[in-house]
């Protein structure tokens, strides 16, 4: 199988990298593994399990790992997580009950008190809270920054704090949620090279979750870790709520680590779902990409939008360089000012009729929300107003119906804004 893995596409690869029929009765689909523990052969191998599940010892080259109890692993997660790993070229990925038990953990794990956090703005709702809310009871420092500040400008935000000797980690959310600004990764690891020492290295973590694995990938642009919300593109059917942290071998042995302490690993459902949705993510994207295009041009021209958000159109010139550098594709988010305020917005989201008016996003099915009330309902209103968080802004996902039924949808809800 690993030899498959060096010459096949990571699509061909999701029907069956990491599975063994023979195991399972011949079943060509991996079963749902629903038990909790597993029988051991013999005391000998149990307590072999145990030793490098507990970190007593390495595992040794030609050794087979053995199962023990569900917290720890489970086959239906173990070989999602190593399918997963395939889109981004990671080595180890972990796989969590939600995107915000991925972020949290990581958080949790590479984080102490009296370190520093570096973060970008904006940052979904969640991720904000818990960043300016819950690490700062522990006695973390948090520092923001967004796509307009420059590495200098950076530096002295952080020199003037005295904390340069104090960052621990680079937490990225680019595209930003809801207005896809871009944030430079390659500034990010220069950054934390600067902040890094001999004796701990200043970590980059990036949400990556907007641009799902296949049109963004952040390990090849300096991120140690890359974090997604397992719900949206990788599940793409909202009917499963995960997560996933992809990363290094020893990276990734901390986040697991952590992971069964916190006991917030996903189940074999959640394992056996995303497992079905891996198989057409490939497919599902593309077709959201293409749609999420026609879109865009359309309520470009639109004389009741004001301005369009999305990746393929892109007119700030650093904003469109950090773009070819780093994106593979132009995405399915797209976000729009329409004219007037909250009122027209509302009544906008109220008239349509295909599209569901709903949070979340990644799906098959095209989801509309007004971030300033919903999804970003928490942010600080003066950061609302700094990072284009309008009343009047409008975010959309695009999904797998017909390019020309979305349009109709959006158009005949626009005429009804009056």
């Amino acid at each position: 199988m690993d030899e498959k893995k060096n010459f096949m596409q990571p699509e061909s690869l999701m029907m069956s990298y990491g599975y063994k029929p023979e195991l399972s009765e011949g079943a060509i689909k991996c079963p749902i593994f629903q038990t909790s523990t597993f029988v051991f052969k013999t005391a000998e191998e149990g307590k072999a399990f145990f030793e490098v599940a507990y970190g007593l010892r390495e595992k040794q080259e030609s050794e087979e790992l053995g199962l023990i109890y569900s917290r720890l692993n489970n086959p239906d997660l173990e070989i999602l997580e190593n399918r997963l790993t395939l889109w981004d070229g990671a080595e180890d990925c972990a796989v969590f009950e939600s995107g915000m038990s991925a972020i949290t953990t990581v958080l949790m794990e590479f984080l102490s008190p009296g370190d520093a956090l570096l973060y970008s703005q904006p940052v979904y709702g969640g991720t904000s809270h818990f960043i300016e809310q819950i690490l700062t009871r522990f006695g973390i420092h948090v520092i923001d920054f967004d796509s307009t500040d420059t590495a200098e400008t950076i530096l002295q935000r952080v020199e003037a704090a005295g904390l340069m000797d104090k960052v621990a980690m680079i937490y990225v959310e680019t595209p930003a949620n809801p207005t896809n600004a871009l944030i430079d990764l390659k500034m990010c690891k220069s950054l934390a090279d600067q902040f890094g020492t001999e004796e701990r290295k200043t970590l980059v973590a990036v949400d990556n979750t907007y641009m799902g694995p296949l049109w963004q990938h952040p390990l090849r642009h300096g991120a140690d870790l890359i974090l997604y919300s397992a719900t949206k593109y990788i599940g793409g059917h909202s009917d499963v709520i995960a997560g996933a942290c992809l990363g290094s071998n020893e990276l990734m042995a901390r986040v697991k680590g952590m992971r069964t302490f916190l006991g917030n690993m996903a189940g074999p459902w959640t394992g056996w779902l995303l497992m079905r949705s891996l198989e057409t993510l490939k497919a599902r994207m593309n077709i959201q990409e293409f749609n999420a295009g026609k879109v865009a041009e359309f309520l470009q021209n639109h004389p009741k939008v004001e301005k369009v958000y999305y990746l393929g159109m892109i007119e700030d010139q650093e904003q469109k360089r950090i773009f070819d550098e780093q994106c593979e594709g132009n995405g399915a988010m797209v976000s729009f000012d329409i004219n007037g305020g909250e009122k027209e917005a509302f009544q906008f989201l109220n008239n349509l009729k295909l599209m569901k008016l709903a949070v979340s996003l990644g799906s098959t099915e095209s989801l509309a929300e007004h971030p300033a009330s919903m999804t970003h309902a928490g942010v600080p209103p003066e950061d609302r107003v700094k990072y284009n968080i309008s009343p009047n802004l409008v975010r959309l996902s695009i999904g797998v119906e017909n390019e020309k039924d979305i349009i109709w949808d959006i158009n005949q809800a626009l005429e009804k804004v009056g």
